[in-house]
């Protein structure tokens, strides 16, 4: 990444529209920022798969300095929004009266310049439509975050988004579990926490 300070990127959320909301967190305590220039931008959409290294390559020579700053001051603008409207609507169904809440997804849709091809997935695979880019602005690097908002949006059940119930964690994710009974970001951090947290509770019950 490029920044070597910050650890990688998180990616526990299960879809990547709430992935990007971890672009800026305090996993532990201090706010850690991932999209600090534009490069930054460039390098999340490479881990988050949205782009490939070659693409991120081509990219970075395409657009200026300026451009890619841009850019990724556009996406934490984008992702300020979400967050705003993920904490509105997370654990209820959507309906025909929120959409208007969602004109800046629309507003970067219809500027962007998509296309479809129908591919082979891959080995013992099947066919599909495969969605492409063309990357005529600086602007098109939004495509890929309001791609996958709508995704959430429209094929996703808005009541099974949550937010950690970490005291301290401001993460969300999409709960996809059989019976819908995640709690946590992730057990690795959140999760073990809460555990030592009762267990220092039931042993201070019983001293």
């Amino acid at each position: 990444m490029t920044n070597t300070t910050r650890p990688a990127p998180f990616f526990v959320s299960d879809h990547m529209a709430l992935d990007f909301l971890s672009t800026r967190t305090a996993p532990w305590g201090k706010e850690i920022e991932w999209l600090s220039r534009g490069t930054d931008l460039l390098d999340w959409l490479e881990a988050a798969e949205a782009i490939s290294g070659d693409q991120k390559k081509a990219l970075s020579t395409q657009f200026s300095t300026a451009e890619l700053e841009a850019a990724c001051n556009s996406a934490r603008s984008l992702r300020e929004w979400f967050r705003g409207f993920i904490s509105s609507y997370a654990g209820n169904e959507l309906t025909e009266f929120d959409m208007a809440e969602l004109q800046p997804i629309n507003q970067i849709l219809a500027q962007g310049s998509q296309y479809s091809q129908v591919s082979f997935a891959g080995e013992g695979s099947h066919v599909q439509l495969t969605p492409f880019i063309h990357w005529r602005s600086h602007a098109d690097l939004l495509l890929p975050v309001a791609n996958a908002i709508a995704d959430l949006v429209c094929n996703q059940n808005f009541k099974y988004i949550k937010n950690c119930e970490g005291p301290t964690c401001n993460l969300f994710y999409l709960d996809e579990t059989k019976n819908h009974t995640r709690r946590w970001c992730t057990m690795s951090v959140c999760g073990n926490r809460a555990k030592a947290a009762a267990f220092r509770a039931r042993k201070k019950r019983s001293s």
